[in-house]
This record gives C-alpha cells, structure tokens and sequence, in this order.
C-alpha cells in the first residue's frame, strides 16, 4: 500500500499544526496525550501508574518496530518545539490478520474485566463490518485537551481515509462519545446504540469512497 507509506497533505494553510509519522522516540509523549485525552473514563482499564504507562509504551513500540501493517501517525505544533497534540494508530488488516491487539495485560490492570472489554470490542467491530471483503481500524485517535477543534483529528483521519478509499476498504472505529462528531463528518456511521452499550462505544463503520453531500 504505497498511500500508506507517504503523507500527502502534511499542514493546512495557515496552521501551525503539521502530520508526521510517529517514531519509537515519540512514546513517552504519546503516552502521556493517551492519559490526557482519555482520563477519568478508561482509568478504570488502564489505571495511569508508572507500570501500565510502560505498558503502554512496550505495546506501541512493538508494533511500531514489527509491524508495517500499523502506522502511527502523529500532530505536532510548529510553535511549540513539535509538541505533539494528537496521535493516531491505523491498523491496515482485518482482525484476523492481525491477531491479538494487546499483549499480556500488566499485573496492575483488572485482567477480567479487560479480557471482558476486549471480547466486547472484537465483537463489535465483527458485527459492525459483517461481509465486507476488506475492513481496516482506526485503533486509537486521541486529541490534547488543550488542541480540540482545531484540525488535528482532521489530519489524521484524511490520511486514513484516504488509504481506506485506495484500498476499497471499509474502516472501523471503536468511537467515544466526544469523538463521533467528528466520525460522522467523515462519513463514519453507527452500527449501534452506545448508550446501552456496556461500554457505550459506538461501533462506527465508514464506507470507501464516501463523499460528503
């Protein structure tokens, strides 16, 4: 997948804010975005101790090093020394393809109920994408605080999409409350109702080649 390997639309006119490919050097910060971005809700998963933010960076950097199939893509602020401020994993295989998305859960992290967790989500996304030849998954899009609404999601979802549309393949997303706005605009739909969901995720799935209205 040649789109994949190269960022066409790097920064918007008059933005500060450029996309880049993440590297092993970035997981510490990335790490930290993770815990701003997603905090108080996923504590509960992942508690935010030294052991389970190596954790983290462990996961991330395995695949980062070992496999070509998942691009981690990041947003810097020019105006702040590249400070990141939001970080995307694009996964570019089915389910089945990949294998396990997480390895061992660390000793500090409710194995049960992460185990349970995890069960939930492969489901979702199995019911979500049904027969479709080729689904691939926006594992993680995570946002500063301190940088939403300011086009950072927007360059990391064009670039997904973008692949998803050359490849013909349909995209999943695990998506939050906060985040399917945005999905939505991308053309991202719910396959279900997230707030009876147990997790209340919306399992939401984008078409390729959608275009707005």
């Amino acid at each position: 997948m040649k789109a994949a390997e190269t960022i066409r639309v790097a920064q918007r006119d008059g933005s500060p804010l450029r996309l880049e490919f993440a590297t092993p050097h970035d997981l510490n910060e990335i790490t930290d975005l993770w815990y701003n971005a997603f905090s108080p809700s996923m504590l509960p998963l992942w508690p935010d101790t030294p052991g389970v933010r190596q954790w983290w960076n462990e996961a991330n950097g395995h695949d980062m090093r070992h496999n070509p199939k998942a691009k981690y893509l990041k947003v810097v602020d020019t105006t702040q020394n590249g400070r990141i401020v939001a970080y995307a994993k694009w996964s570019f295989e089915t389910a089945k393809e990949r294998g396990p998305r997480w390895p061992a859960w660390h000793p500090e992290m409710d194995g049960a109920l992460m185990d349970r967790f995890l069960r939930h989500l492969e489901t979702n996304r199995t019911t979500a994408v049904g027969d479709a030849r080729k689904d691939f998954y926006l594992d993680m899009l995570a946002t500063h605080t301190d940088y939403r609404k300011q086009g950072a999601a927007r360059l990391l979802l064009e670039w997904g999409c973008e692949v998803g549309d050359e490849e013909n393949a349909h995209i999943y997303i695990d998506a939050s409350t906060d985040g399917q706005p945005v999905y939505r605009r991308f053309g991202f739909v719910s396959k279900n109702d997230p707030s009876i969901d147990a997790f209340e995720v919306a399992a939401m799935v984008r078409q390729p080649g959608w275009k707005a209205a």
